[in-house]
């Protein structure tokens, strides 16, 4: 994908436009009813395709679930997805035996290497209220060098990610979350060890832009060549970058040669940026499998069916955690983390 020109917007599908290194981002936005005993919504689901719900009929989806909302287990191979949880909560379980239960802007990355498979549930806690939900999955291809890595776990927690906050003349506050790589000084230290973002050279970012109304942030110069796109969303919202209009549902590619102002002219601006230097190589992808070749497209399929990635430690498909677990991960040795403050781990 070559700039032409600062700004060149387009309109987003579903899931959004990806550029190489990045396959696609998928945006969940799900206005979730108050939970049941169960953790599933306390709502009818009669009607609905359940095993395949994405018809968001009343605001929300059950996606693959038929109890509690989300995808239960699936394989990976080839990529990493990066899942994050600006609003509600999601159970994860994988054949590693990890665990865990993130949101509220926490972020989960996960590296699938030479195969893993996982659930994502969405749990809905709060029986008294509703329990919207908002994430972004983020496929990141890996090299071919990479692909047969053993897969890798890392929890990112909320109060761990770096900020940049800048505050305007007339007091509106812009700010930006870094996931991954840098912004100005600020820098996010965590990068799982195989992944194209610890590759200094891809010069890989992801930010999350929250620009109050009035708002102004100067999106920085890149060290070298890579490209960088904007995707706007949770309007409605006017805003203007580099002196072109956009709205919420565009995306734009920018030129990140050049430092360009970010004005949120009416309402509050919500943005993700991602940016990177092209991996460059050969991607040919069916459904949850990413190969360089035809050939290694095939053996993951062969090795899938053989070995299942190494089996399924649940003892159902679409785990979820019990309602007092708070916040935690657990990896595949055992060693269990939380945010401080969290409760004490419930064990399933």
């Amino acid at each position: 994908m070559t700039t032409r020109r600062p700004v060149e917007p387009f309109e987003l599908g579903s899931p959004w436009q990806g550029f190489d290194p990045f396959l696609f981002t998928a945006y969940h936005p799900d206005d979730y009813p108050r939970g049941n005993a169960g953790l599933g919504p306390d709502a009818s689901l009669a009607g609905r395709p359940l095993g395949n719900d994405f018809g968001n009929p009343q605001g929300w989806n059950m996606y693959h679930g038929t109890t509690v909302p989300g995808f239960p287990a699936h394989p990976h191979r080839g990529f990493e997805t990066i899942t994050i949880a600006l609003g509600g909560l999601v159970d994860h379980s994988d054949s590693l035996g990890a665990a865990a239960r993130f949101g509220n802007g926490d972020v989960q990355w996960l590296t699938a290497g030479r195969g893993i498979s996982h659930a994502e549930m969405f749990p809905l806690l709060d029986r008294d209220q509703g329990n919207p939900l908002e994430l972004f999955q983020i496929w990141l291809n890996l090299p071919a060098a990479a692909k047969q890595v053993e897969p890798n776990f890392t929890m990112l927690w909320r109060d761990e990610l770096p900020h940049h906050v800048e505050v305007g003349a007339s007091g509106a506050r812009a700010e930006v979350t870094v996931v991954a790589g840098a912004f100005g000084p600020v820098r996010q230290p965590v990068t799982p060890p195989d992944s194209w973002a610890a590759d200094p050279a891809a010069g890989l970012a992801i930010w999350v832009l929250d620009v109050a109304e009035g708002g102004e942030l100067a999106l920085p110069v890149a060290d070298g060549a890579v490209t960088r796109v904007i995707y706007l969303f949770d309007g409605p919202f006017e805003a203007e970058v580099g002196g072109v209009a956009l709205h919420d549902g565009q995306g734009a590619v920018l030129d990140a040669s050049r430092e360009l102002p970010l004005i949120a002219r009416r309402g509050r601006v919500r943005a993700l940026v991602l940016q990177a230097a092209p991996i460059g190589e050969p991607v040919v992808q069916h459904g949850p499998f990413v190969a360089a070749s035809r050939a290694e497209l095939v053996r993951a399929f062969e090795d899938y069916q053989r070995t299942r990635f190494g089996g399924w430690p649940w003892s159902v498909d679409d785990p979820v955690h019990p309602a007092s677990a708070g916040r935690f991960a657990r990896y595949p040795d055992g060693h269990v983390a939380r945010p401080e403050g969290e409760p004490t781990v419930t064990s399933r």
